[in-house]
């Protein structure tokens, strides 16, 4: 397949060369130690008394050639396992917003633990994310449970593939154990680990903090699959430009790489990018920019140069209701990496440059991401599809809504959605008025209204409680009020409008 592109060969060449000069001539600081005497055993530069790290270009090189070319991704049932790149993308939920849109007040408030109960509940069901990369935060997770309190409903109520962050060493030996007692013992967890991390390392510009470093180091030498994303800020603390941005976290992703390739030669990695810009007009933080979108084509195309997998998180808004804003800022950056070949995106649910998850949002961005996996997905050219036996049988002023192909792919050839409405306005009418945002909300609620089939058994839920004492309940409950609202049936309006015309006829 051919992908959408902005720069050629040589472009790309001189943005790695860049990229080798500023590791090799300006460096990082690296606030961890350990981090410092690892870059210097494998051959980089440390000046200790200013915590610099340079590295040299043919350090860069040797161990970049260590990255395998894919990752996977592992879920609690291994059906749902991704391995990418691969010809459809790999895309998730965006992550770690503090606050939720209560979906009968409308009012946003702080995300609990049961809300990722629920959001885990939901995203089991919704086809067009692969991976549930925790949404909210738990602000009702007690002392010494921060991560264990998102880790633990997410997973108890979802089967595909779970991922975060966590703040340091020990809460990630925590979610570990968590994983071991879901396993049912550490021999079979560590037999096929099915918990993913993620981490953010780099502070741009070339900064490289002391707990997430020690982070990548930990998931490395023990063989976790984790990847790290560098979130850079144009305008703010990296050059106001496409080419010295991208030279910039290129250069970063590069160290990052280098310190995941010594601890351990092999560590699957991602490149993995958040570039966002600042609005210069008020400083504002704006990843539904659409030079998001423009910037991850360029991830996408240093990735392929690396042959290693590209991500990004696209699919961001500003808005802070799902509303048309929420829609082409959505649509336009996730259209865009899906044309640029990007194997991971993590675009649903949130609102707010990532401070409030909607569960409405939730369901229409699963019904962008179908839609955007429809398209990769491609044309299927062949003798068959061109149909020339039906066009020379049918004929002129023919029609071909009875033909055997028509009927055999009505369903398949082109997008069904769910939401979008496609009755006409008198249909609509007469089923309530209800905007996409009410039938996303419908969606939601509904499953919420079903038992969820990917919970964990009461005996393992028990043998985690016994383990973590005072743990968060993790349990995917509706509270008073949540449910499906009342918006008319679909039916009802096309039924009455085809028995007046059937009235019409017989006059």
């Amino acid at each position: 397949m051919q992908y959408f592109t902005f720069l050629d060969p040589r472009d790309l060449d001189r943005i790695h060369e860049a990229s080798l000069e500023i590791l090799n001539e300006v460096g990082l600081l690296v606030r961890n130690a350990k981090a410092r005497r690892r870059f210097a055993e494998h051959g980089a530069r440390v000046d200790e008394a200013t915590e610099r790290v340079t590295i040299p270009p043919e350090v860069v090189e040797r161990h970049l050639a260590m990255v395998p070319p894919t990752i996977t991704l592992r879920g609690r049932d291994p059906k749902y396992d991704v391995t990418f790149p691969r010809k459809l993308p790999v895309i998730a939920t965006a992550s770690s917003a503090p606050d939720i849109v209560d979906p009968v007040s409308g009012v946003t408030r702080r995300a609990t633990s049961h809300d990722i109960a629920r959001i885990g509940h939901i995203v089991n069901e919704l086809d067009g994310f692969d991976v549930f990369s925790i949404s909210v935060l738990a602000d009702d997770a007690p002392e010494g449970h921060f991560n264990l309190s998102r880790f633990y409903p997410a997973l108890k109520n979802c089967l595909k593939p779970v991922r975060t962050s966590v703040l340091n060493v020990e809460e990630a030996e925590k979610v570990l154990k968590l994983g071991e007692l879901i396993a049912g013992s550490p021999e079979a967890f560590w037999e096929r680990p099915f918990i993913n991390f993620g981490y953010c390392s780099i502070v741009t510009p070339l900064t490289m903090d002391f707990d997430s470093t020690e982070n990548l180091m930990f998931f490395a030498e023990r063989g976790v699959t984790a990847y790290g994303t560098v979130a850079p800020m144009g305008g703010i603390n990296t050059p106001l430009s496409m080419p010295g941005m991208m030279a910039l976290i290129n250069a970063e992703w590069l160290a990052t790489m280098c310190l995941a390739q010594m601890s351990r030669a092999g560590t699957d990695l991602m490149y993995n990018f958040l570039p966002v810009f600042a609005d210069l007009r008020t400083g504002a933080y704006a990843p539904g920019a659409i030079e998001v979108g423009m910037m991850n084509t360029l991830v996408c195309q240093m990735a392929r140069r690396y042959n290693v997998p590209s991500g990004g998180y696209l699919g961001l808004t500003n808005s802070k209701v799902s509303d048309a804003q929420a829609g082409y800022e959505k649509g336009m950056s996730t259209l865009l990496g899906a044309l640029s070949g990007v194997s991971f995106i993590v675009m649903g649910g949130l609102l707010d440059a990532l401070m409030s998850l909607d569960f409405g949002q939730l369901a229409i961005d699963d019904e962008i991401a179908r839609m955007i996996k429809r398209i990769r997905a491609g044309v299927d050219f062949s003798e068959a599809a061109l149909a020339l036996d039906d066009i020379r049988r049918i004929g002129p002023g023919g029609m071909f809504a009875d033909s055997p192909m028509t009927l055999a792919n009505m369903t398949t050839a082109t997008f069904m959605p769910d939401l979008a409405d496609r009755d006409l306005r008198e249909t609509w009418a007469e089923n309530g008025s209800a905007d996409i945002h009410k039938r996303a909300l419908n969606k939601a609620m509904a499953i919420l209204s079903r038992p969820n089939r990917a919970v964990l058994d009461a005996e393992t839920d028990a043998r985690i409680k016994a383990h973590f004492a005072g743990i968060v309940a993790g349990e995917s409950t509706l509270p008073a009020g949540w449910a499906p609202f009342e918006i008319g049936s679909r039916g009802a309006g096309r039924e009455r409008r085809q028995t007046r015309r059937r009235m019409q006829l017989s006059v």
